[in-house]
Formats: C-alpha cells, sequence, structure tokens
C-alpha cells in the first residue's frame, strides 16, 4: 500500500528509503570527491602489488591469462582478460578522455587559444623532454621502444593529489594541470597511433575508415541517439583490434564524432518547457494519477524528451561515463597491471638499470624541466600570461606532479616491452617509483613554497 510522506505531501517515500538514504548520501558525497578516484587508484595498486609478491602470484596470472570468448553464430571471438581490459575496457577511458578534450577545445579552457598556448607549451615540453632523457639511457637496442612511457602524465592521480591540498591551492592551478594533462593525453595518444603499431591490416583500416565516414554523416545529419554511435563505435573498435593500430584510439575517434551542440538552446527549452507545464496542468483535470491519466503521461514523456534535448549528447556520455571509467576502468586497470614482482628484484641495482632508470628519470626530473621551462620562456616573452593568481612556484609544483605517470605509462610500457618480459617489469617500477617521488615532493613543495590564496588575494566569496 502506497503511502505518502509525513512531511513532504505528494512525495512517495518507500518503507526503507529514508534508512537508505542515510548509508548512500555520504557514500555519494565522498564519491564525487575529486581525491577519491586517486584514493582508489593507490589502493587498487597497492592490492596489485601485493597480490604480485604473495603466493596468490600465480593465480593471479592465470586469471589474467585466461581466455573469454563471444560467439556469433559459429565464430568465437575471444581475448584474454588481460587483453579485454587494456583493449576494451580502456577503449571507455579513451572515449571518455577524447569527450573532454573535445569539450575543452570546443567550449572550455582550450578553447581560447591565448589561455591556451601556457598549458599547450607545458604540455609539449612535459612530452618531448622526457623522451629525450628517457633516451640518455637508452641508446640501442629494444630498449629505446620504451621512450614514450615518461611521456605521459596520469591526469586522476595527478589531479587528487594537487586537489589534498585542498583550500591551500588556487583554483587556477588545478585548472592548468587538468588543461596540461588533456594536452598530455592527446599527444600521448598520438604516440601511440603512430609509433606504437604492429603490422598493418590494410583491409580492416578500410574498415574502420568505412565506420568513421558513417560515425561522422550520423552527426552531420543530426542523429542524437547514442545507441547508434555506440553500434557503430564498436564495429569501429573490432576494425581497429584488426588493423595493427591499438584498438583503444577507437575511443577518441569515437568521441569526436559524438554531437557537442544541444538540440535546443535554454531560451528555447525554458519557452517548450512553460507550455508543457500549461498542459500538463490541464491534463490533470482527467485525474492526478499518471498510470490512468494518458494525456499526462503523454506530457511528462514529452517533457524528459526536452530535457534529453537541451543537453549535447556528448555532455551527457561525459556525465554518465565519467563515475565508471573513474571508479571502476581504471582501478581495474590498475588492478590488472600495476603487479610487479619484487622478490628478486635489488633496488640499488634496479635504479642503476637503462630501463628503469630512463623512465624514473624521464618522468622525474625530465617533466619538471618540460613543464617548467617552456612555461617561464612564454611567460617572460609574453606570449601568454600565468593564470590569476599564481605564481612561478606554482608552476615548479605541477611540473613535479607532473612526473605521476602511472595510467598512460604503464599502459605505453605494455606496447613497447611487448615480449619482453623482465624490462616490462623494469619500467613499471620505474613508473612507481617516479609516480610516488613526484607526487610527494609536488605536495610538499606547493606546501613549504606557495602562499595560501588567501594570503595573496583577497579572499573569494562562500556561496
Amino acid at each position: 500500500m502506497l503511502k505518502k510522506s509525513k512531511n513532504e505531501k505528494g512525495v512517495y517515500i518507500a518503507p526503507w528509503e529514508k534508512a537508505l538514504d542515510s548509508v548512500l548520501t555520504p557514500l555519494e558525497e565522498f564519491i564525487h570527491r575529486q581525491t577519491t578516484s586517486g584514493i582508489l587508484l593507490m589502493i587498487c595498486t597497492v592490492v596489485a602489488l601485493i597480490i604480485a609478491n604473495s603466493h596468490f602470484h600465480e593465480a593471479y596470472q592465470h586469471l589474467l591469462h585466461t581466455e573469454i570468448k563471444l560467439g556469433f553464430g559459429d565464430k568465437l571471438f575471444g581475448l584474454s582478460v588481460h587483453h579485454w581490459i587494456n583493449e576494451a575496457l580502456m577503449a571507455l577511458f579513451f572515449f571518455v578522455m577524447g569527450l573532454e578534450l573535445k569539450r575543452e577545445l570546443l567550449v572550455g579552457e582550450l578553447a581560447e587559444i591565448r589561455k591556451a598556448l601556457l598549458p599547450i607549451f607545458a604540455a609539449i615540453g612535459g612530452m618531448v623532454v622526457p623522451a629525450g632523457v628517457y633516451l640518455l639511457f637508452n641508446t640501442e637496442g629494444h630498449t629505446i621502444k620504451g621512450w614514450g612511457v615518461p611521456m605521459a602524465t596520469d591526469i586522476a592521480f595527478a589531479v587528487g593529489a594537487l586537489s589534498l591540498l585542498g583550500a591551500r591551492i588556487p583554483k587556477t592551478l588545478l585548472t592548468f594541470l587538468i588543461a596540461l594533462a588533456i594536452v598530455d593525453d592527446l599527444g600521448a595518444v598520438l604516440v601511440i597511433a603512430l609509433f606504437y603499431t604492429s603490422d598493418l591490416n590494410v583491409t580492416a583500416l578500410f574498415g574502420a575508415a568505412a565506420f568513421v565516414f558513417a560515425l561522422v554523416s550520423l552527426n552531420l545529419m543530426g542523429v542524437r541517439r547514442t545507441l547508434v554511435y555506440v553500434v557503430f563505435g564498436i564495429g569501429l573498435w573490432m576494425c581497429m583490434l584488426s588493423s595493427g593500430v591499438h584498438a583503444t584510439i577507437a575511443g577518441i575517434v569515437l568521441a569526436f564524432t559524438i554531437p557537442i551542440r544541444p538540440k535546443y538552446n535554454p531560451e528555447k527549452f525554458i519557452s517548450h518547457v512553460s507550455e508543457l507545464v500549461r498542459k500538463m496542468g490541464r491534463a490533470l483535470q482527467d485525474g492526478a494519477d499518471i498510470i490512468h491519466n494518458d494525456k499526462l503521461r503523454a506530457k511528462v514523456s514529452s517533457l524528459g524528451t526536452g530535457v534529453a534535448l537541451v543537453q549535447a549528447p556528448a555532455q551527457r556520455l561525459e556525465h554518465q561515463l565519467h563515475l565508471p571509467v573513474a571508479y571502476i576502468i581504471i582501478p581495474v586497470f590498475a588492478l590488472a597491471n600495476a603487479g610487479v614482482p619484487m622478490g628478486n628484484i635489488e633496488i640499488t641495482a634496479l635504479m642503476q638499470d637503462q630501463v628503469t632508470l630512463g623512465v624514473f628519470m624521464g618522468l622525474f626530473i625530465g617533466k619538471l624541466i618540460g613543464i617548467t621551462v617552456p612555461t617561464w620562456i612564454a611567460w617572460k616573452m609574453g606570449v601568454s600570461p600565468l593564470p590569476e593568481g599564481l605564481n612561478f612556484n606554482h608552476i615548479i609544483g605541477v611540473g613535479m606532479l607532473g612526473g605521476i605517470g602511472f595510467t598512460m605509462s604503464i599502459f605505453i610500457a605494455d606496447l613497447g616491452f611487448a615480449g619482453y618480459t623482465e624490462d616490462l617489469l623494469k619500467a613499471k617500477t620505474g613508473i612507481l617509483l617516479a609516480s610516488l617521488v613526484s607526487g610527494v615532493s609536488g605536495i610538499m613543495w606547493l606546501i613549504f613554497f606557495t602562499k595560501r590564496p588567501s594570503e595573496t588575494t583577497k579572499p573569494e566569496a562562500h556561496h
């Protein structure tokens, strides 16, 4: 039997709803904090390291190499668990990253060229210099292929680490880091597409091109149903998987075909809603029970359609997929890829190894130099001013935090050292050590060498 809330007339509250809300509301607040994704990533990294160095290691490896097959009629399509994570789940990560990049380029921080120049210069330097530092330690042989490993900054970890400082750092510094990391991610994607591909399958590439043409056509025709794009996107991913170009690139390509402009502008939507509300009021004359009132139900359905059309499909998808990617896909990736067996490794000897040293120095020193020096030059030459409320000590702190490579670095290491298990472990060790040292150094620098915004600027009004 339905009951109305004593406090809110006309609102139905299920018998256990208030009890559940008292549990879920704090949980939802915790999940939506910027630091939570980074904390979860750290926990999964530690868990992966513990498993890889325990008697569960063989079972862990066996699970990762277990093949999962999907059947289509008489045909079977199979990948190992590890490949499903790195090729399929990570395609979703790249898809969301592509949506974020598209938004920033069209309507965000990177849309205004003068504002965008500083993080662009920082990101380019933060890719080129680390690669150069790595090559100083790896001048010949197959280890040269690891030059792309120290190029990428992990946006979740870096933003999470910066967010730990809370009100101590200006919000413009967080914006600068996010813009830098997005450009950095784009560079990493281009590096993967151009330099970390196997032998190309021309037929599969033509198939991928056909799907891209279809997706662009859907956009130009004004198709806004996301399911249609998902179906064609899966076809694109399967072609990419067979083409020799890494399948995750399909995620980026698909993201750039999703419509970014809403059907209705806000004024049109408000007018539409006002008219619908009037019609809903008239429909109430046939009864307030929406289950039996067809006219009222039709108007409510039309209102839902309008709500969807006032939002851009790209914006809606980015919002819907952000949490699953941040709190499921990236942690699962960490569990599958961060497990480095340390039993037979001597840290002293390891830090003298050319791969580990190249990755570590590339991330920790290369990122710092690559981010700060081009930013300083662009600032001093008047190409672009520092964001409001920042001084150069803030930029140095971001340069240190940029050395947190993790997700993208591990991803590129898997591609660059495919078939070289020992070197892959050495590269992952360098990534983990550099990420730890860079994160701690960046936080300590910002604590000791920068002042709170209230100490240098007028405090912002609290809303």
